[in-house]
């Protein structure tokens, strides 16, 4: 087997997933074509030699349809042999597009792929390709289906987060991410989408609110109350979990992911393709891995892969340097950190999705390239990136800098 390595990456800034958001008025294929002229351009690339261009969509309907990273190369102008394919695993869609990349490099079947992700939610709202899970009951009733946020507040009731936990979070999420734009953390990979006339639209992060506090969230009610206590889902949540005797809600909009749009793209290939690129390698990847987890949790999945991954590499948790988890519910971050004894200055150091958005098929490849960043100016070595995934699932990727 070949190594896989990461050549580059950028990604978008994130846009308030709202009609009133910076991003609206750009279509999801301008999003992708955006990330892939940055890639090309930046490193020389000779697109012809492009062997797959792979985006993650978790709702590829509509403008974000019809293998959107293909229709996003002819935007870009790219050689018509650089093929596209889209994927989704929900909201590892991104990583898995990297992991699957990386797989078909170490395999040998190709030397350069684009990989990545793009969602515009707030152009093709969330949900919209429809599917089984949450309205056929022979699929539902199996999976103890119930809308994310009712199983991220089992997830601290159930583990002992308490309201002002999942808030102190947030604010910290909050503080991270303003740092690391003041500081330029982000410079190196976040490019400034543009319009037809070449005036930029957004170049940094809009969903940040940096001035969040305690007193500002405690003002906030509990989003998932409703759902669960007359949607039937405490129920369903109760039944799965018998020792859970009444659901704790804690998490709001304050503590959850933002909804934005975003894309991201990381150009990954073997040694002899970064060698015909004329470039060198910034990271391998060391370790891919998925699981499914237990339904009703739903977002424990991280947990379950990363001890599939370490078992899978040889590793140790003290053999990773940093850690990035995709910021989906506050309790999502604290249970990993409960679980494997986590300080909170190795993980997500840089803020998350709390503070930053969450655009559902990019997420995961714009933390990969936030964490290898990170590995940089630290001058470490070794990250684990994972995210939770709907219907219970989990994705984790292991890079090592080279």
């Amino acid at each position: 087997m070949t190594e896989a390595y990461i050549y580059d990456h950028v990604r978008t800034p994130r846009g308030r997933g709202k009609k009133d958001g910076s991003l609206h008025e750009v279509p999801p294929v301008r999003l992708a074509a955006h990330t892939l002229e940055w890639i090309r351009d930046r490193n020389g690339l000779d697109t012809s030699t492009v062997d797959d261009i792979i985006f993650g969509c978790v709702d590829p309907v509509m403008e974000a349809g019809s293998v959107i990273p293909r229709a996003a190369a002819f935007e870009a102008g790219y050689s018509n042999r650089a093929p596209g394919m889209q994927i989704s695993r929900f909201c590892a869609s991104g990583l898995d597009a990297v992991n699957l990349a990386a797989a078909k490099v170490a395999q040998g079947a190709d030397d350069i792929i684009i990989a990545g992700g793009v969602e515009s939610m707030s152009r093709v709202g969330m949900g919209m390709s429809g599917g089984a899970w949450p309205v056929d009951p022979s699929v539902a009733v199996p999976a103890y289906f119930m809308p994310q946020g009712v199983s991220a507040d089992l997830i601290a009731t159930k583990y002992g987060f308490t309201r002002d936990d999942v808030d102190a979070y947030a604010v910290e999420s909050q503080k991270r991410a303003a740092n690391s734009w003041a500081n330029g953390y982000f410079n190196k990979s976040v490019v400034p989408v543009k319009d037809i006339n070449g005036m930029t639209i957004l170049d940094r992060d809009e969903h940040m609110r940096p001035t969040t506090d305690m007193q500002a969230l405690a003002a906030l009610q509990p989003s998932f109350t409703m759902m669960g206590e007359m949607g039937g889902f405490d129920a369903v949540a109760i039944q799965a979990h018998p020792d859970v005797e009444r659901i704790n809600y804690v998490h709001h909009a304050g503590n959850s992911s933002g909804i934005v749009d975003g894309a991201a793209a990381v150009l990954i290939g073997s040694k002899a393709g970064g060698e015909s690129m004329g470039i060198k390698p910034r990271a391998r990847i060391r370790a891919i891995a998925n699981i499914g987890s237990e339904p009703a949790l739903m977002l424990t999945g991280p947990v379950d892969v990363t001890e599939k991954l370490l078992k899978r590499a040889g590793m140790q948790m003290s053999d990773i340097d940093l850690f990035e988890l995709n910021e989906a519910f506050a309790a999502v971050v604290l249970r990993y950190m409960q679980a494997f004894d986590i300080p909170h200055d190795k993980i997500n150091v840089n803020g998350g999705a709390i503070a930053m958005g969450h655009p559902l098929g990019a997420t995961g490849a714009m933390i990969l390239g936030t964490v290898l960043d990170e590995l940089e100016r630290r001058g470490l070595s070794t990250a684990l990136v994972t995210l939770c995934i709907g219907a219970g699932m989990g994705t984790a990727t292991i890079i090592e800098r080279v």
